[in-house]
C-alpha cells in the first residue's frame, strides 16, 4: 500500500510540474517535442541533422536526456544550437521537474522549437508527461519491424513516427509496409517519414512538417 501511495504522489507531483511546462511554453507559443526511441536509433544524428537542415528557417533548442556523459549535448552543440544536457543518474526517463529547470537555462525567447531528446527507452519516457506539445517516436530498420507490436503505446501516442536508418532496407528483413500497417492500426492520425539520416534520404519531409510546427508560432 505504501508503495502505492509513494508513486501516486509522484505522479502528481510530476503532472503540476507538467502543467507549468505547458504554460509556460504556451505564453511563448514555443512547441516543444519529446523524442522517444530505444537506446541506438540515431536520435541525436537525426536532431544534429535536422538542426543543418533547418538552419536559417528556424531556430531549435534542445534538451539532452542521458544516463551519463554529455556525449550527445558535444554532436548536438556542434550543429551551433542551444542544447542544455540532464543525466538521470540511473532513472530510465526524463522528469516534467527536471524539464522545467533546463527550459529556464535555454533561450526561449529567440527559439521557434524546443526538441527533448528523452533517454533511450521505449516504455518508461512513453507514458511520463513532460508537458510537451507532441511525442515523437524514433524506430531504426536494424531493431526489427516488431516493435509497434511489441511497444504499442508510444506508437500510439505519437504524432510523428521517424523510421530511421532506411538505407540498410536492402540488407535486413525489416518489413516497412508491416510496419506502417501496424502503426496505423494503433494510430490512425499518426504522420510516418521513412529517412536516413547518415545519407539525408528523406529528411525533407519531416522538416517541412517542423517548419509548419514551428510557423504556427508567428501567427
Amino acid at each position: 500500500m505504501r508503495k502505492v501511495t509513494v508513486a501516486k504522489k509522484i505522479l502528481i507531483a510530476n503532472e503540476e510540474f507538467a502543467n507549468q511546462n505547458r504554460r509556460f511554453l504556451s505564453q511563448r507559443k514555443i512547441p516543444c517535442l519529446n523524442v522517444i526511441s530505444s537506446p541506438g536509433s540515431g536520435k541525436t544524428t537525426i536532431l544534429a541533422k535536422t538542426i543543418t537542415t533547418l538552419k536559417g528557417k528556424v531556430k531549435i533548442g534542445v534538451i539532452e536526456g542521458d544516463i551519463q556523459t554529455d556525449i550527445d549535448l558535444q554532436r548536438i552543440q556542434a550543429t551551433g544550437a542551444p542544447a542544455v544536457q540532464i543525466n538521470t543518474e540511473g532513472a530510465c526517463h526524463l522528469s516534467a521537474a527536471q524539464i522545467s529547470a533546463a527550459l529556464h537555462k535555454l533561450p526561449v525567447d529567440d527559439l521557434d522549437l524546443i526538441i527533448i531528446e528523452n533517454v533511450g527507452n521505449l516504455v518508461c519516457p512513453s507514458a511520463l508527461d513532460l508537458g510537451e506539445t507532441a511525442k515523437i517516436a524514433v524506430l531504426s530498420v536494424p531493431e526489427g519491424d516488431d516493435k509497434p507490436a511489441k511497444y504499442p503505446a508510444i506508437f500510439s501516442r505519437a504524432s510523428v513516427v521517424l523510421i530511421n536508418k532506411i538505407d540498410l532496407l536492402g540488407v535486413t528483413n525489416f518489413d516497412i509496409e508491416k510496419v506502417n500497417a501496424d502503426i496505423l492500426k494503433l494510430n490512425k492520425g499518426v504522420k510516418i517519414y521513412p529517412l536516413s539520416a547518415k545519407t539525408g534520404e528523406g529528411m525533407q519531409p519531416w522538416c517541412n512538417w517542423l517548419e509548419g510546427i514551428a510557423a504556427k508560432r508567428k501567427q
